[in-house]
């Protein structure tokens, strides 16, 4: 008893959970946590205190000592209690216990191994339990990835017509099978019909264009209704990209159901409809919402995983990365997406097992190939002619661009959903959503470029014009030449081109406003596809513009050494390559990420310097008209208790200066090891909102023993009133190793030092708050007592820092929502 007792004491924690009593576990109860608990056997998440759950013990149980042979005493050492060890809803966990645990557990899987067969077995399993994991999440998702472009790409058709040998058939594959369309007009044969031709028979004349634009407008109003009352019903955190959220659970924080099964379903079908509503959104965000939703599922199979926090956040890392992987097509792109953007523990094991995953699922999304290519992605496009060194004038002008319309998009966006926030607008969801979709689909309507899906526009902006191309962009003037259609000299533009350029421009208006309010709406909404859009049409827009310029001019000293009459020398789809790059990292932030997501996209390996030059320069301009990134800024509108990694902490105030209680507060609620009764405990757990205690030796002498969780103790004394005879409101609770002897006639004592942290994180008084911040970084903590001289003088919480850092900043304090 005393060795088990010392060995477990070194730890500091009793954190095992035993299986509940209540056989009736649903996969129901277990799905629907976003990795907020750790007991998963028991059928609630939080085990009610008023209700008898552990009713199949009674009062007498095993185990425990006898002291002077007076009442049982349970130790918890030797049988944990359900609940103990878990966290609350909206709650941090604890990093640096959840770590030890799973040392722990590893060390003695490793220890047991070396006695027998089945437990070597058991150790080889458990070691290759986190590659089957991946393996598992990869195959799901890309599934999922792939049924979602496929259900897209189709209900967006819809708006526009039905094919009559099947419904269920896109309009480029209705075409496919039909031998009446030639290779110029591919998109068009009988046996695709336009809403105007099945209900009056024609395609011509105004009243077709009119039933057309209804038709569009009301199945677009139809798929945005369903999508909007979908997650107000069944899921309402299936709204928005997830990326904000997903941050926040990464850093330890717990938002339970954000990452459950129902969220899942809806946020996978609400994607399909929002997407194909024509609304200015993209699917990839929500797809790193719905990866991270596949890995939290799937890790109730698997033991480690299930009952360990820091385990699982290893896992959602990976599946963030699997969740990039299948938006673009870009498995490395989506592992240093998950590394730069938002993991924040990222271990080099957890770097393996994403590629891994990232990989697994690229290759599931391949073997589907949704877009009927034999590619990942619809933006596979190859440039046949190299860039010129002085082309790195225009592409830094578009980082620039990017980095201005990103800081202005930020600021718009936040300040439209805090106006959602604050007035009547936020009480009328569905109306919002329906008035932005009327209002995006009648104007998008008439302008080919903005009636066609984004990931179409953008497909056709970063297309190099070629000799059989039908797109108006591609209507240049033909000159006599003897090259292969390959390598099409620079040529005059046509009158569409000029026509073109009108259209995009007005898009391009069109596409920066109507984002700002499209984001944050109550239903599925990324922002890659919209950003890379409005960057796409500005770099085609100035790639055609230098065209002209090198053709008209040729004989400029800035055109003379490279661009000869005759050559093709200037490719504007680089420019909308490079534009939809710049545009990208002026909202995200992102920087290496970006550079290989859009190489992998698009295939243009020899274009990895324009990009750079564009991504860098966008970030620098954006970061100095603000310094935050579109998903921190929604981070903080939220409240949710983030600590940034990037940001720095520069004000000289000490940790005095941060801690509870401050001069004017009452005195610290602190526990006393050995001269607490269970009437004390409970009225100072009925008096206060505090998430936990230290424990000190003395009232008078403040020396510090430990801390305990408020929700570990509730949950011990109900425990132990229900399991152990004797306990009543007079019992004392002991915290220390050895107990004093008692009296013949006194109640029996509670004993509770299993549930004390003996090793909780102090500082000094005098210690600068630069520092305190960087071990709650870097350690994940959820508090930090302070001490002076060995007395305890109070304490610091994520949310004290969090509060200061905005003080200091001139911002709100109290905007810091969460506990």
């Amino acid at each position: 008893m005393l060795s088990k007792r010392i060995r477990m004491d070194n730890s500091g924690y009793c954190n095992e959970s035993f299986h509940s009593l209540q056989s009736g576990t649903s996969d129901e109860d277990m799905v629907e946590i976003a990795g907020a608990t750790l007991d998963f056997s028991s059928t609630d998440d939080v085990p009610p205190l008023d209700r008898d759950y552990c009713s199949g013990y009674g009062s007498h149980g095993s185990g425990g000592d006898m002291l002077n042979g007076g009442p049982r005493l349970m130790d918890l050492l030797d049988e944990p209690v359900p609940g103990v060890g878990t966290y609350e809803d909206f709650n941090t966990i604890d990093w640096v216990r959840e770590k030890s645990k799973d040392r722990d557990r590893h060390r003695e899987i490793a220890s047991k191994s070396k006695e027998s067969t089945w437990a070597l077995l058991h150790s080889v399993s458990d070691a290759f339990s986190g590659w089957l994991l991946m393996l598992l999440i990869g195959l799901m998702a890309g599934a999922l990835a792939g049924g979602i472009d496929i259900s897209a790409h189709w209900m967006t058709d819809l708006k526009e017509g039905v094919c009559l040998n099947g419904f269920w058939f896109n309009h480029e594959h209705c075409c496919w099978t039909s031998n009446e369309a030639t290779f110029q007009e591919r998109d068009k044969c009988p046996q695709w019909k336009t809403w105007a031709e099945l209900i009056i028979g024609t395609t011509e004349g105004a009243f077709a264009y009119i039933i057309n634009y209804l038709m569009y407008v009301s199945w677009a109003l139809l798929f945005s209704f369903l999508a909007v009352s979908l997650v107000r019903a069944f899921a309402p955190y299936a709204c928005g990209s997830g990326i904000p959220e997903i941050k926040t659970i990464l850093s330890g924080f717990i938002i339970r159901g954000y990452l459950g099964k129902w969220t899942l379903v809806i946020k996978t079908i609400t994607l399909v409809l929002a997407v194909s509503s024509g609304l200015s959104l993209g699917k990839e965000g929500p797809l790193v919402h719905v990866a991270c939703c596949c890995g939290n599922i799937l890790c109730h199979l698997f033991t480690k995983y299930r009952k360990n926090e820091a385990k699982r956040r290893e896992v959602l890392s990976a599946a963030a990365a699997v969740g990039v992987s299948v938006a673009f097509g870009a498995p490395i792109g989506g592992v240093l997406f998950s590394l730069e953007e938002v993991s924040y523990y990222f271990p080099l094991k957890t770097l393996w097992r994403s590629f891994f995953a990232a990989l697994v699922a690229a290759f599931t999304l391949r073997s589907i190939n949704p877009f009927g290519n034999s590619r990942l992605v619809l933006f596979y496009v190859e440039f046949h002619s190299p860039w010129h060194l002085l082309e790195l004038v225009p592409f830094i002008l578009l980082g620039i661009f990017g980095g201005i319309w990103g800081a202005l998009f930020i600021r718009a966006n936040i300040a439209w959903c805090r106006c959602r926030k604050t007035t009547r607008l936020g009480r009328y969801p569905v109306l919002e959503v329906l008035l932005v979709t009327a209002v995006t689909t009648v104007l998008a309507f008439p302008n080919d470029y903005t009636r066609t899906s984004t990931s179409e526009l953008i497909s056709e902006l970063f297309n190099d014009c070629g000799l059989l191309d039908s797109s108006k962009l591609c209507d240049y003037v033909n000159v006599n030449t003897s090259k292969s259609s390959n390598e099409l000299p620079d040529r005059p533009a046509g009158h569409n081109v000029y026509t073109a350029m009108w259209q995009l421009s007005l898009a391009l208006v069109f596409k920066m406003l109507i984002t700002v309010v499209t984001f944050g709406m109550k239903v599925p909404s990324g922002l890659f596809i919209p950003s890379m859009a409005v960057g796409a049409i500005a770099g085609r827009l100035l790639g055609v513009g230098m065209e002209q310029l090198a053709y008209h001019h040729h004989d400029w000293p800035v055109f003379k050494g490279w661009c000869s009459p005759g050559a093709d020398c200037i490719t504007p789809g680089l420019y909308a390559m490079v534009g939809a790059a710049a545009c990208l990292g002026g909202v995200t932030r992102m920087t290496v990420s970006l550079v290989v997501i859009m190489f992998e996209l698009t295939g243009g390996l020899e274009y990895i310097v324009p990009l750079m030059a564009a991504a860098m320069t966008s970030k620098w301009v954006a970061d100095a008209l603000g310094r935050e990134g579109i998903y921190e800024a929604h981070i903080r509108l939220n409240g949710y208790p983030f600590l940034e990694a990037k940001e720095e902490f520069s004000h000289k105030t000490l940790a005095m200066d941060v801690m509870r209680p401050r001069r004017s507060d009452p005195p610290l609620s602190v526990l006393t090891q050995d001269s607490l009764t269970v009437e004390d405990a409970e009225a100072l757990i009925t008096e206060t909102t505090y998430s936990g205690f230290p424990v000190v030796v003395s009232q008078e002498s403040q020396r510090l023993v430990g801390f305990v969780l408020r929700r570990d103790l509730i949950i011990s004394i109900e425990n132990a009133r229900m399991r152990q005879d004797g306990i009543v409101s007079t019992s004392r609770i002991f915290f220390t190793e050895y107990m004093p002897p008692q009296p013949p006639d006194s109640p029996a004592p509670l004993k509770l030092r299993g549930i004390m942290d003996l090793s909780p994180f102090t500082v000094t008084d005098h210690t600068a708050m630069e520092i305190v911040v960087d071990i709650f970084r870097k350690l994940g903590l959820r508090q930090c007592l302070v001490t002076h001289n060995g007395r305890l003088l109070g304490i610091i919480t994520k949310k004290d820092i969090l509060k200061h850092m905005a003080q200091m900043a001139n911002r709100d304090p109290d905007s810091i929502l969460f506990n």
